[in-house]
This record gives structure tokens, C-alpha cells and sequence, in this order.
């Protein structure tokens, strides 16, 4: 990153204070680390590279910075919460493994309120498309279940050096205190979006008819619902799934 405004503007549109632990994930030589410092009480900095890790310790000699050397997808975050509390995420995240970081953070519940990152502009429309719309995937109606999310910057190409094939964005998802929607079997409901959106060309009575029910389930839930068979999922609202789970799992 090459441009310092932008840095600025992260931890601007962050809402960090003097009130708050911030974890960053992948802070590498600590660009974005040294602003952290200047706003949060505390930051914890959890970088899985060795000379990075001596690199943020060389150039930091500050209290209020600790430093893990561990992968993020293999900590516990829990023990972290427990020691300083509720946390925010703020991260230039490394694009190879952008999903299952934020999964990890989301379908693990813990203690955080937001989650500040910058992924790969496909993802982070992807995962803070609203409604229905052809961006949307399963990992869209994921995230919308657990927070509320939205793209706040946009990053092209030409701020990086050097300069990658693609643009990036900012996105914030600010936490939910519960979720979205109301569903009766959490672990069903998952699996119906992830039948549905696993062949996307197929409509949707079809695709979900390759899950564990049978095309006259779908098709009589469906009708019951009032939503058109013909319709493919990325057609379909969050509400729309949980409305379909709850209506299949009741019937069981």
C-alpha cells in the first residue's frame, strides 16, 4: 500500500478509540499497525511470518502492542476475549485466504463487535450484497445472517506497488447481536442455502431437491410460500431460505 490516505481513512471509517482492544490479522511490516497505536488501547497483532514478527518487535517498543506469532484460522480467540474482552477485527487481509478467515470469525461467535478488512473487490461484493442480486453466493447469505455488512472504500489497483491485477475495497461488518433471521435448525438452514447456490444455473425447486428433501417438499413448500420455482437462488432473500427451512423441518 502506497497510499497513506487511505490507511487513514481505514482507521477513520473503524470508529477505534481509546476504549478499544483491536485485533489486526496480518499486519506484516506494520503500516497499518502504527495508526492502530495511535488510537486503541491495545492492539494485538497475530502474524504467522517469523521475520515479520521480529521486524514488528525491532520497529514497535510500545505496552500497548502484543504480538502472536501463530496462524489466525488455528487460534482460539475465545482465550483473547476472555483476557481483554470484547474486540474489533481491522485487517489488510491476505486475499489467498480471505473466506475462511471471515467465516472463521463469524460462525465462531466470538466476543467481536465489528470486522474492518480489505479483500479482493469481487469478494467484498460478494459478501455485502444486499437482497437479491447475481453477486450474492452462500457466503453472502453467511455473513448477512451474522452481521450487517457494507462496502466503505474502494481501493483500485494503482494504490498498491507493486500494482496487482485487481482492485480491492474495504468492507465493514459490524457484528449482529443476534442473528438476521430466525431459523429453527441452524445447521438445515446452512445446508438449503448451500444446496441452493451449489448449482446456480438450476432453479430453484431443483437445486434444493438435491439436498435431503424431495422435489414434492420443495415444490408444496415453495407454493406455500408464495415464491415463484422457477426462480434461481441468488433470486432468493436470506429471509426467503430461513422462511424455507423452517417451513421444511417443521413439516418433518
Amino acid at each position: 500500500m502506497i497510499n497513506e490516505e487511505i490507511i487513514k481513512e481505514i482507521i477513520e471509517k473503524s470508529n477505534i478509540s481509546k476504549e478499544d482492544v483491536v485485533l489486526e490479522i496480518g499486519p506484516g511490516l506494520g503500516t497499518l499497525t502504527k495508526e492502530l497505536l495511535k488510537c486503541a488501547k491495545k492492539v494485538i497483532a497475530v502474524e504467522i511470518d517469523e521475520d515479520m514478527v521480529n521486524i514488528l518487535k525491532n520497529r514497535f517498543q510500545n505496552d500497548n502492542l502484543i504480538i502472536i506469532c501463530e496462524d489466525i484460522l488455528k487460534i482460539d480467540l475465545n482465550e483473547l476475549t476472555k483476557e481483554f474482552g470484547t474486540i474489533k477485527i481491522v485487517a489488510n487481509l491476505p486475499y489467498y485466504i480471505t473466506t475462511p478467515i471471515i467465516m472463521k470469525l463469524l460462525e465462531s461467535e466470538y466476543d467481536i463487535t465489528s470486522i474492518t478488512v480489505m479483500v479482493q473487490k469481487e469478494v467484498g461484493e460478494r459478501l455485502c450484497s444486499k437482497g437479491a442480486a447475481r453477486e450474492m453466493g452462500a457466503i453472502t447469505i453467511t455473513t448477512q445472517y451474522y452481521a450487517d455488512g457494507k462496502i466503505i472504500i474502494n481501493v483500485p489497483k494503482e494504490n498498491f506497488l507493486p500494482s496487482p491485477e485487481v482492485d480491492s475495497v474495504v468492507i465493514k461488518l459490524d457484528v449482529l447481536k443476534e442473528p438476521a433471521v430466525k431459523v429453527s435448525n441452524k445447521k438445515k438452514f446452512f445446508g438449503l442455502v448451500k444446496a441452493g447456490f451449489s448449482q446456480r444455473r438450476k432453479t430453484i425447486n431443483n437445486s434444493l431437491s438435491s439436498f435431503e428433501y424431495s422435489k414434492d417438499e420443495v415444490n408444496e413448500a415453495l407454493k406455500a410460500l408464495n415464491i415463484n420455482p422457477k426462480l434461481r437462488a441468488e433470486d432468493l432473500t436470506i429471509q426467503d431460505f430461513a422462511n424455507l427451512s423452517n417451513y421444511l423441518e417443521d413439516k418433518k
